[in-house]
């Protein structure tokens, strides 16, 4: 079993900066594989970013690609997500979620075991 706890939404404007984190406890962190996905009123969960369980791979989703970046620290148990040069359009509620599988379905949701609560994101023009 694997909790997580996301933290670091907020209310900001549009062009600035926001790092989510998500803390990780129970099972090894460092195995698993981490992704945030994000879901804005009305609409579906997307996938917005995974890294691998090393850190040393991570994958985007393109409408964040250039602006987000995903991170870990298996030290801290602990998984982020630097957002710059954020838009109204990436208001949302942010997940974070853990899997023990990295392959092609990366991105989808069905692929991650663990989920957190969410953390709340808006982004005013």
């Amino acid at each position: 079993q694997v909790q997580l706890v996301e933290s670091g939404g907020g209310l900001v404007q549009a062009g600035d900066s926001l790092r989510l984190s998500c803390a990780a406890s129970g099972r090894t962190f460092s195995g698993y594989h981490m992704g945030w996905f994000r879901q804005a009123p009305g609409k579906e969960r997307e996938f917005v970013a995974a890294i691998s369980s090393s850190g040393g791979i991570t994958y985007y989703a393109e409408s964040v690609k250039g602006r987000f970046t995903i991170s870990r620290d298996n030290t801290k148990n602990t998984v982020y997500l630097q957002m710059n040069t954020l838009k109204p359009e990436d208001t949302a509620v942010y997940y974070c979620a853990a899997t023990g599988d990295w392959g092609s379905n990366i991105a989808l949701m069905k692929s991650y075991r663990y989920w957190g609560q969410g953390t709340q994101v808006t982004v005013s023009s």
